[in-house]
Formats: structure tokens, sequence, C-alpha cells
């Protein structure tokens, strides 16, 4: 293959990713990004399938993840960096399996690479970072049935699975390829459109709202609070933002929620050892006590967030189990299937994202929410300091929405508690795809080693 070829392929893969995460009617348009990685996986040399996916990767990152410019400034580079890497490692890896175990058995390992890789730069090291995966393409407003039993890395493996087997067939008959690609896509909408499960009946119902509100002192927490329950009269659970408050929750808080009989949930400080602190969640009950705290259990990188939680619990509320997850936690599968595993009828997400950090970094985050709840079956009220708050049902819809920068902005709802979410087939899935790959990648270093010993050695 040449840089040509090679090239066309690139911008093949990044045009179609972009063109799926433009809107929810070309998201199937992601098959195409997986398709073109797999015939890159076809260049001759190892430093033409790496430099090849390395290229695809700061196409996505340059415009996808620009607004980390407006965090780390020169230092976004070396972030894009580090994204674009693993689609290097991924076309890399794919490319010996090709070379070395031949062409069926390469193209039949690609969906578990993907899987793997996607995996651990998601989930499993410091710069864990899962946005950009091609299943959270599919979030939007109308849900995504495939989501609910393969989850957002399954979904990933079927789709790569589909791409690795047109791609198979590309050099034989464009035709079967393209038929294949086509098929595939329409299966997979087939699965989406004839989700035929049964709407469950709510165990409980809580009136839910949440004030959108950046770095506010006690004054004017007090105030939106008071706005809130004069327009929403009949709330009974109030959700404020992440770091509302940069200490425990004030005395005055407390007793407006006593004087309400309201509870609230709201962000704030927990102080943890070596004068150090816990990014927490407090929920005020209605006699102005704390009745339950959950701290953030995977601190923003490169930020001065506090210690990760020492352990998770489930808040037993009036309504039911629920989950509570602040931030970027509901970005971990880690994080959120422990709280399924628990029992979890619901999860509430008090959120921190800063409004100049720009628009595309809120609506990027403002997909994770609708595919949680698509994967657990559980509904979801996640509120944003500036948008984008969402009330979200155990389908993956978003049923209530307040925007971006959104200063002041309500959004209320019915938060129906359901039964218990359930766990997508890739809670197991992923992690042996992880395994598969790191096997295979220590296959070939051994193998490599080997051969250099050999040479040197005679």
């Amino acid at each position: 293959m040449g840089w040509l070829e090679i090239a066309a392929w690139v911008v093949v893969a990044a045009v179609s990713f972009h063109a799926a995460y433009a809107g929810a009617t070309g998201s199937l348009l992601i098959l195409f990004y997986l398709f073109a990685l797999a015939q890159l996986a076809r260049s001759n040399t190892w430093r033409q399938r790496c430099y090849s996916g390395l290229a695809v990767g700061l196409l996505i990152a340059v415009f996808r993840l620009a607004f980390l410019w407006h965090i780390f400034s020169a230092g976004s580079v070396a972030l894009w960096y580090v994204f674009a890497f693993w689609i290097g490692l991924f076309v890399g890896v794919a490319g010996l399996c090709l070379k070395r175990l031949g062409a069926v058995a390469g193209f039949l390992l690609m969906p578990f690479l993907w899987t793997g890789l996607e995996y651990f730069r998601s989930e499993c090291y410091y710069l864990k970072f899962s946005w950009l995966n091609p299943g959270y393409v599919f979030a939007g407003t109308r849900g995504w049935a495939p989501l609910g039993f393969a989850g957002v890395y399954g979904v990933g493996f079927l789709l790569m699975s589909v791409a690795a087997c047109a791609a198979w067939r590309w050099r034989k008959s464009r035709m079967q390829s393209l038929v294949i690609l086509l098929v595939g896509a329409a299966f997979l909408r087939g699965l989406a459109l004839a989700d035929a499960r049964a709407p469950r009946q709510p165990s409980a119902v809580v009136r839910v709202a949440g004030v959108q509100i950046e770095h506010p002192g006690e004054g004017a927490v007090l105030a939106r609070l008071k706005g809130l329950i004069h327009r929403l009269p009949d709330t009974q659970l109030i959700v404020l933002s992440e770091y509302t408050f940069d200490e425990p929750i004030p005395e005055k808080v407390r007793e407006w929620c006593k004087k309400q009989h309201v509870y609230l949930v709201v962000g704030g400080t927990a102080p943890a050892p070596k004068s150090n602190f816990y990014d927490t969640a407090f929920v005020v009950g209605p006699e102005g006590e704390i009745v339950f705290q959950q701290a953030k259990r995977v601190p923003i990188q490169f930020f001065r967030d506090g210690l990760p939680a020492p352990e998770q619990r489930l808040w037993d509320s009036p309504w039911g189990k629920i989950g509570i997850c602040i931030c970027y936690d509901l970005s971990y599968r880690q994080v959120t299937d422990p709280l399924i595993r628990m029992g979890a009828q619901a999860l509430i997400v008090p959120t921190m994202d800063v409004a100049k950090w720009g628009r595309r970094q809120h609506e990027l985050h403002a997909r994770v929410a609708p595919v949680r709840a698509a994967e657990y079956g559980v509904p979801i009220f996640r509120l944003a300091s500036s948008g984008i708050s969402q009330l979200v049902d155990q389908s993956g819809r978003v049923r209530r929405t307040a925007p971006y920068p959104g200063d002041g902005a309500l959004i209320e709802g019915d938060l129906e508690t359901q039964t218990p979410g359930r766990l997508p087939l890739d809670h197991w899935l992923a992690p042996a795809s992880t395994l598969l790959t790191g096997i295979v990648i220590c296959g070939f270093a051994a193998a490599n080693l080997a051969s250099k010993w050999r040479l040197i050695h005679g």
C-alpha cells in the first residue's frame, strides 16, 4: 500500500468520524471510520501503520478536543497525542496480526484488539479518558437499544466486527465489502428499531429540580433556591452542581432545607488527611441534617480535585436506592458498574462544567448520561453548573434539558426509580478483550526479542 492510498484511507477515517459525531442521522457512518482503520492495518510497514493511525487520531483530537486548549494551553497538544497514540497502536498491532497470523486470524482478532485497547485507554491507566469512543455516537434523545445489551464497549466490538469482515473481503470484491457494511448497518439499526422491551412501571416517583449556577456564594445559592421553590413548589428533591461550595454545607443552607422540608443534593468538600480534601456530594435531609455523602471516585488529572473516594455506597432514599456520581465519575464504567451491582435504581450526577471551557466540551460531556442510562436501564438526573443539564429516562432518552451556558436555568421533572439496573454484556467482554490484547502484544514483543537474540548469538 503506497502513501497516497494510505492518505486516502486516513481522510476517509477522519471524515467518517466527524460526520458520525455531527448528528444522530449519520451516526452509523462510524462504521466507515472503523473500516478505514482496518484498511490502514494492511499497510506494508510498522511505521506506515502507526503513523497513519496517529494521523487519524490527531485529525479527530484537534477538532473534537480543541476545548483542552482553554484548560491546558500548549499542554493540550500532548493530550491530543495521547488520544491519537491509542489509534496508532491499534492499527500497528492489528497489522502485525495480519502479517504474522494471516488474514483470517488477523481480522477475527480485530474486534478484540479494538475493544481491549479502547477499554484500557478509557478505564485502566492514569490518563484514562473515555470520550470519543464510537459507542458515544449513539447517545441521543431516541436512545439506542444495542447499548442496552452490549454496552458502550460492546457496541464498539459489534461495529468493528462488521468493519473487519468488510475489510477482509475488500481486495477480493469491492461490492461484497460494501454489501457487508450496508447489511451490518441495517442490522444494527434494526436492533435499535425492534427494541420490544416492555416499559417497566416505576417503583417510586420523585419530583426533582435543579438550577445551574457557577462559583456562587452562600447568598447567591440561597437566592436561587428560594427562586426555584417559588416557581416549582411541589419539588421534593433539589440538585445543585459539584463544587457549589468549597467547604462543607453552610448552616443557613441546611436550615433552609429544614424550613422547606425538602431534600438537597449539593456539591461541597469534606476534609481529608494531610490538609487535603474530598470532592463530595452531600445529601441534606428535610430536617436539615446530612443524611448521606459520597466523595468523587476519580479526581480529574492535573486538577486540584481532592483525593479519590475510599469507598462507594448507595443512598437509601425514600424513593429507592440512588447512586451518586460526581461529574466525570459518570464517564467511567469502573465507577458506575459497582453502583449497579449494589442495586442502584437511579443515578444523580452533580457536575461542574465551567462555561469558559466552551460549547464543544459541554456537548461531548452531555453524551455520557444518555449512554449510561441506556446501558444500565436506570434514569439519570445530571445537574451541571453551566449546562448541559439533563433528565434522562431508563432507555437513554433525554426528557428534559437545560442549555449551555444557561446561568440560572432551571430543569425539573419526574425521576422514576425503577427496579435495579443490569450490567451490559461488555462488563466482562471488555476486560477479557484487554487481557487478550495484552497477551497478543506481549507475544509479539517476546517473539521480536527472541529473533534479535538469535541474530546476535547465532
